[in-house]
């Protein structure tokens, strides 16, 4: 699932070690999905309820490449993500971190020769990865965006991690309520409908389609329409934000917690779907890796914005605005090892 933001790239040296904050224990938590493995070397407090960040990295791979068309993980794709995780044991090993979890998600689910991954991370990081469930995955995004959202904004929260192989939908307060993982992500949308350059008419409103008969399925599980604050996370709705922010380059401080109207989301999703890839490319924010799949996610995004917001509507209730938050699923797997 999760794809992350443009954050520093995993070749960068890892930060001079600090001490560990009073009461705090030091964690390393990577997350693993269809389009990039992530990394987050926190110190976490859980009596006083605080995450320190001490690194947080990123570095696309495409472990998700061609997977959903053979249902297996390509061996380059999965060389790529190994070397990341090796650089990622060096990070932590430097960095003093006492726990480990990684979670691998979407690819890893749906991969037949899954196992070698397993080995190849457990060779790599000595810690063998959980590939959790999509209502697992849900659950770890929503503890981690609503840790810092709860704070500023109301709920029941809408919260929608959107990531390459699946995006997760997760209804809830305090926890949540209701969860629904659904087989459409920016990479999967790519290799299966958008594949001119720009998209074609006709493949748009195939991928529409897609999405929203898995968006039907979704509200069926969680009901949509109790929805007060719709909170996006992970690297194509961080993306779209950026764009909508006309940022000329990409700042996660202006980024996490924005909260921009449902029209400004909507129509920075159309613009990013129809542009090249070369237009694209020269966008100041834009992660090379994400070029060539940020119009499906962009048509992902935009698909379930309208879809809560009708559902709020016809709830009798009002969705004007949407928040997007650099705290996600990565932050969740930190507190979970709390």
């Amino acid at each position: 699932m999760t794809t992350g933001s443009s954050s520093p790239s995993s070749a960068s040296p890892a930060p001079a070690a600090s001490p560990v904050l009073p009461g705090a224990s030091r964690v390393a938590a990577i997350d693993c999905g269809t389009n990039s493995i992530r990394l987050l070397v926190a110190d976490v407090d859980p009596v006083a309820g605080t995450l320190v960040d001490r690194d947080r990295r990123m570095e696309v791979v495409r472990l998700g490449q061609g997977v959903d068309r053979t249902g297996r993980l390509a061996p380059e794709a999965l060389e790529r993500t190994l070397d990341a995780a090796r650089r990622y044991a060096a990070v932590i090993a430097d960095l003093g971190a006492t726990r480990v979890r990684f979670v691998a998600t979407s690819a890893t689910r749906d991969a037949q020769n899954r196992d070698e991954f397993v080995a190849g991370v457990l060779d790599a990081l000595g810690v063998e990865p959980e590939v959790v469930s999509g209502e697992e995955e849900a659950a770890l995004s929503f503890r981690g965006a609503t840790s810092t959202v709860a704070a500023v904004r109301p709920g029941p929260y809408v919260v929608v991690d959107l990531g390459g192989g699946s995006t997760e939908l997760v209804l809830g307060t305090a926890t949540p309520d209701a969860a629904f993982s659904m087989d459409v992500g920016c990479v999967r949308m790519t290799e299966r409908h958008l594949r001119s350059d720009p998209p074609t008419p006709d493949e748009e409103a195939a991928a529409r389609a897609d999405v929203r008969a898995a968006l039907d399925e979704a509200a069926g599980v969680v009901p949509l329409g109790r929805a007060v604050t719709l909170v996006g996370l992970a690297g194509s709705v961080t993306t779209v934000t950026a764009h909508a922010l006309g940022l000329a380059a990409y700042d996660r401080d202006r980024i996490n917690g924005a909260v921009l109207p449902v029209e400004t989301v909507l129509a920075a999703c159309d613009d990013l779907l129809h542009r090249t890839r070369a237009e694209r490319a020269s966008l100041g924010f834009m992660h090379p890796g994400r070029i060539d799949v940020i119009g499906a996610g962009a048509l992902v995004w935009s698909e379930v914005v309208r879809r809560v917001h009708d559902d709020v509507a016809a709830a009798g209730g009002s969705l004007t605005e949407v928040v997007t938050s650099e705290h996600d699923i990565l932050d969740g797997i930190a507190w979970s090892q709390a």
